[in-house]
């Protein structure tokens, strides 16, 4: 198999997460900033294989994968960090895995479930919540944690509509 650009920049989310699970607790700047840094590369590894024509299958699996570590590590982090209550960190998760397999399943059977617009405005929402949930700071009157909550509701919201529309479109593709 050749790596090419767009799968090197999806690998390196991956490699990324032990150094944002370790910096994190004791610098949360500097966590945020790789978080930020990583979920950046989501959205830049996609349109690059898409702009210079390398769509891979191994791409295909790999990136959302890869997205899934990085999300699922800073969930189970911020519970550890007691800034997310669990129930909502499991549920994400749970979600998380179940439009994995579904896409993974259907990849095998050369379908591809495309993303959706709720799949997209839900990882939106989670990347902001989650870096102002590591955050958290008071920042000109403005609570960051805060913020950072109603837009893990509003995460956690779109998480369940997404997951329910991700897998009507696969039963209607299988």
């Amino acid at each position: 198999m050749k790596l090419n650009l767009p799968t090197t920049i999806t690998l390196s989310r991956i490699i990324i997460i032990p150094f944002f699970i370790i910096v994190t607790p004791y610098n949360p700047f500097l966590g945020a900033l790789i978080f930020g840094m990583a979920s950046i590369t989501d959205f830049l590894d996609g349109y690059l294989a898409r702009r210079s024509g390398q769509i891979t299958k191994f791409g295909i699996i790999l990136d959302p994968l890869a997205d899934k570590f990085l999300v699922i590590s800073a969930l189970i982090l911020l519970v550890d960090m007691a800034r997310l209550s669990v129930w909502i960190a499991i549920t994400i998760i749970v979600r998380e895995f179940l439009v994995t397999g579904l896409r993974v399943v259907a990849l095998s059977k050369d379908i591809v479930i495309a993303s959706e617009m709720g799949g997209k405005l839900k990882t939106t929402a989670q990347i902001a919540a989650v870096i102002c949930l590591i955050l958290g700071w008071d920042i000109f009157g403005v609570d960051l944690y805060d913020i950072g909550i109603a837009l893990i509701w509003i995460a956690l919201i779109l998480s369940v509509i997404s997951g329910v529309q991700y897998t009507m479109s696969f039963w209607k593709k299988l």
